[in-house]
């Protein structure tokens, strides 16, 4: 798995290396924004994985997520904050997310 510096670097690689996707988490799902789907945790996988700590309040913590959905052509990248900031998010979207 790549190691990345910065966030940007991160989200610029994998959108390279095809993870075109934007998406977002909406308590219960992802959410692919180009095509509105909605991803229940049984439908995407997590490839890889990046965790970063802001430079100067390690409290502002992101991590990045490339995912795949191959059974809705869907190949992306979703950003969230992990710790305080952290979206609010269903047990079974926590259980997937947290096996990363």
């Amino acid at each position: 798995m790549p190691a990345y510096t910065t966030l940007s670097e991160a989200v610029n690689d994998l959108i390279r290396r095809g993870y075109a996707d934007d998406l977002t988490l909406a308590g219960h799902c992802v959410v692919c924004d180009g095509t509105r789907t909605e991803l229940s945790p049984d439908d995407f996988h997590i490839d890889e994985f990046h965790r970063f700590e802001g430079e100067t309040n390690p409290s502002d913590q992101s991590i990045v997520y490339a995912i795949s959905a191959p059974g809705h052509g869907i190949k992306g990248v979703l950003v969230n904050a992990f710790g305080v900031y952290a979206a609010e998010l269903t047990q079974e979207m926590v259980r997937k997310l947290a096996t990363h």
